[in-house]
């Protein structure tokens, strides 16, 4: 079922073929598409196109599979990390988090939210650093 995001029994996606759809460019920080909107879990691709400033999720845990490019990351108060491909980031609702650093494009992740991750569930650390809206542009389904 290609692009279907409703409830599934069951599903096989092409997650490259979406990842290639992803826009060359964007006004916004995150452009995504959404496989799967289930209230268990949501399930997309998303490529960051500039650095995300400190934010946090309230409704979801995400677990991102790094599919290309390369950034540094950070959580709180800790050191960045440099994420790749074939890498697995892990991190809880309510964990600050940034790419403060794009180091090689197109910067493109996997991502499996535990319960499901509304497009609007994101709350920026310091006022004016974003919105909902400046964050994350969805893909036509």
């Amino acid at each position: 079922m290609s692009g279907e995001t409703s409830s599934l029994d069951h599903a096989v996606f092409d997650v490259a073929e979406y990842a290639a759809r992803l826009p060359e460019t964007s006004d916004t920080m995150v452009a995504d598409h959404r496989f799967i909107d289930d209230a268990a879990a949501s399930a997309r691709v998303f490529r960051v196109y500039k650095p995300t400033p400190p934010h946090t999720h309230a409704t979801c845990d995400e677990y991102l599979y790094s599919l290309s490019g390369r950034c540094l990351m950070k959580f709180g108060e800790d050191e960045p990390v440099e994420v790749g491909p074939g890498k697995l980031v892990v991190f809880k609702r309510g964990v600050v988090h940034s790419v403060p650093q794009i180091l090689e494009e197109p910067v493109v992740f996997l991502s499996v939210d535990t319960p499901r991750r509304a497009p609007r569930d994101i709350r920026f650390v310091e006022d004016g650093t974003g919105t909902p809206e400046s964050f994350m542009r969805q893909q036509d389904r």
